[in-house]
């Protein structure tokens, strides 16, 4: 059995057929089932001092994780060990995998914004960031959008893949369940400080290879330009924040030769975080299109590097 088939294949039903509607409206998405989880979870036990959300915190990092994996196990111990067993895997792995969701919702955000109708392009971009869109003009519309695409091709696409390909569907499982555990109680806020560190620091943990190999896919993908991305990415990446999000954000900047990150506003707080690339431009509508240009370019370098490891295994 192939693993690297499986997540190549799983990217080929995205592509074909991202996650339809009325399969949503019918059973939802197992992301969604695992928040379900989740938020039960934190209802029931975030409460009390420090020490005791710092625990039950832990616990229900482990029990979603469990949840998310035992199953995944179970069906790939199923799977006969032939290609046909490669390509049911690549049906289980389908829904986890974001490739055409994060274009979609990023093109969404392009269209009104090229046009110039900027009430759309802000309620389009307040659907994938958390700033304050009334506040963004349009460079700013087209920071945060490429920013999220750069970000999150890593967490939504690469990560994933890059697990799958590791250990099959218990690995792309047990890294969505992380992951939506970060994006749920993953906040440093008087909430979820204590009762989500642990699964914040897993996912810092589980995306260090896969925002580095995103940051690398990024740069080979800019052609002529790769190496100002790596360049770039190397020297800007540790200033950001996140251990992670910086390496896709560096380079991503650096191959459309524009500045990200940088000041924003939260609500009523601005953050004063450093610029990615900070001698060039900020993005304009046009830099967006070339960002999603670049995106399919890094998705298909992607999905010729699984294939190379079916080839050559």
């Amino acid at each position: 059995m192939s693993f690297a088939l499986m997540m190549l294949g799983g990217m080929a039903l995205d592509l074909l057929l991202g996650w339809p509607e009325w399969l949503y409206a019918r059973i939802g998405h197992p992301v969604t089932w695992l928040g379900r989880a989740i938020a039960a979870l934190e209802a029931r036990l975030n409460r009390g001092g420090r020490t005791r959300r710092l625990v039950l915190g832990a616990l229900t990092t482990a029990l979603v994780v469990t949840l998310a994996t035992l199953p995944a196990l179970a069906a790939q111990a199923l799977l006969p060990d032939t290609l046909a067993g490669s390509l049911l895997g690549a049906v289980l792995a389908w829904p986890l995998i974001a490739m055409r969701s994060m274009h979609d919702h990023v093109a969404a955000v392009a269209r009104p914004l090229a046009r110039g109708d900027m009430a759309e392009a802000r309620r389009a971009v307040s659907m994938i960031v958390g700033r304050d869109p009334e506040r963004l003009d349009a460079a700013g519309i087209a920071r945060a959008a490429t920013e999220s695409l750069a970000e999150n091709s890593s967490d939504g696409i690469v990560a994933p893949l890059f697990w799958g390909a590791v250990a099959g569907l218990p690995g792309i499982a047990a890294y969505k369940a992380v992951n939506t555990l970060d994006s749920m109680i993953g906040h440093r806020n008087d909430r979820y400080e204590a009762f989500g560190k642990l699964a914040a620091r897993l996912d810092d943990a589980v995306n260090w290879i896969p925002a580095r190999l995103t940051g690398l896919v990024f740069a080979l993908a800019s052609g002529r330009r790769a190496r100002d991305g790596l360049r770039v990415m190397l020297r800007d990446a540790p200033k950001h924040r996140s251990p992670n999000a910086g390496w896709p954000e560096g380079a991503m900047a650096a191959a459309l030769d524009v500045r990200l990150s940088g000041p924003r506003v939260y609500g009523d707080r601005v953050a004063e975080e450093p610029w990615l690339n900070g001698g060039a431009r900020d993005p304009d509508p046009r830099d967006l299109g070339r960002a999603l240009a670049l995106y399919r370019r890094a998705m298909a370098l992607c999905a010729l590097a699984l294939a190379a490891l079916i080839l050559f295994r």
